[in-house]
């Protein structure tokens, strides 16, 4: 699977030939300047919540390239009335067969206002399944113990996970949770936008490597390839 990292929380992740964007919050984040909106590409944009830091450039891509939105209900219709022609609509516990594979919304603790002020409705993360390779996309959460239930069912290759701390879980709860579903392998994410979220970069892969695990920060426009 061909990652590229668009800073913060923003993912494109290529999968059986799709590309899966996450979180599109590019425009309104100065650490990723360098980065050319207009050329980023998409099938789908899948929003684990309603705050602008993850929606921001969600309908100028999907006007752009056509993509479908899947995110919550509310999510997804509040970009229907702004004309976004293709969504689906999702909630907590339901799955979908789309594609390239299949996609699985689970619990995510944390708050979603839409940029307007409008409701949100409940933040998620989703487990994606395919021929490819099966990851797990956290969004905004804290440590849960919901995620044990996707370490007990599902066999997890590669976790992105929220390691920034105060508005999410930081480094210490992200290595349990990484325990909990399982998974040696997680790609760090929501750290260093803004001062409170900054991490000490040494301190956490060495906490994730003395934990027998593996924490990959990307740099902001990288792609990297992982089975």
């Amino acid at each position: 699977m061909k990652i590229t990292y668009y800073g913060h929380s923003c993912f494109t992740a290529e999968v059986m030939g799709k590309h899966l964007l996450f979180d599109p919050f590019i425009s309104g984040n100065p650490l990723a300047s360098g980065v050319d909106v207009m050329k980023i590409q998409a099938d789908y944009i899948l929003l684990s919540h309603g705050h602008n830091d993850h929606v921001a450039d969600a309908e100028a891509i999907a006007r752009r390239t056509g993509a479908t939105i899947v995110a919550s209900f509310e999510v997804a219709m509040w970009f229907k009335k702004k004309g976004v022609e293709n969504y689906h609509p999702m909630n907590i516990g339901g799955h979908r067969l789309f594609d390239f594979g299949k996609v699985k919304c689970v619990a995510a603790v944390h708050s979603s206002t839409l940029p307007d002020g409008s409701s949100g409705g409940n933040p998620m993360g989703f487990l994606i399944e395919s021929s490819d390779i099966n990851f797990y996309y956290a969004g905004d959460t804290a440590l849960t113990y919901d995620m044990k239930l996707i370490g007990d069912y599902k066999n997890i290759a590669l976790a992105f996970l929220p390691i920034g701390n105060n508005f999410t879980m930081g480094i210490d709860n992200a290595v349990i949770a990484a325990d909990f579903i399982r998974c040696d392998r997680v790609i760090g994410m929501h750290y260093d936008t803004e001062d409170f979220i900054k991490i000490d970069h040494k301190e956490a892969k060495q906490k994730f490597s003395h934990a027998g695990k593996e924490l990959i920060l990307m740099k902001i426009g990288e792609t990297i390839n992982l089975n």
